[in-house]
């Protein structure tokens, strides 16, 4: 793993509610940040969505499993995300794998999440998650 994006991910996995200060160690304040859910421009905008992230889950973590600096300034962190939230999965503990692409120089200034939506959020919800559940059952 490159240096960078092992100081990187040592970092953001230490982020909590509390600890939003320190996304300025590692965004850009011209940060551009995009996931299948959201885009967001700019650091201020990118520490309200964390603030609201944190408010609305429980034991947040994270586990970096592998990084490939494709270029200089330029590579992929792959990880394993566990939560909680009270209004999925009856608040039990949801996985989510993933990988994120980062550019930088000095820090961040472009993080593209790449996660399965549904797994995340659509299958976890009462009625919409039996029928993906089911659905994804028939494809196999």
């Amino acid at each position: 793993m490159s240096a960078y994006l092992q100081q990187f991910a040592e970092r953001f996995a230490q982020l909590d509610g509390s600890r939003l200060h320190g996304l300025e160690k590692l965004y850009a304040d011209d940060i551009t940040f995009r996931d299948p859910l959201h885009e967001i421009q700019g650091l201020e905008a990118l520490r309200a969505y964390f603030a609201q992230l944190y408010a609305n889950t429980r034991d947040i973590r994270y586990v970096f499993c592998g990084a490939n600096e494709v270029s200089p300034g330029e590579g992929y962190l792959r990880w394993s995300l566990q939560f909680r939230h009270p209004r999925l999965a009856r608040n039990r503990p949801v996985s989510l794998q993933g990988c994120s692409y980062l550019r930088w120089r000095e820090r961040v200034h472009f993080h593209q999440d790449y996660f399965d939506a549904g797994a995340l959020l659509y299958e976890h919800l009462p009625v919409m998650g039996c029928a993906i559940r089911w659905l994804k059952g028939r494809l196999v």
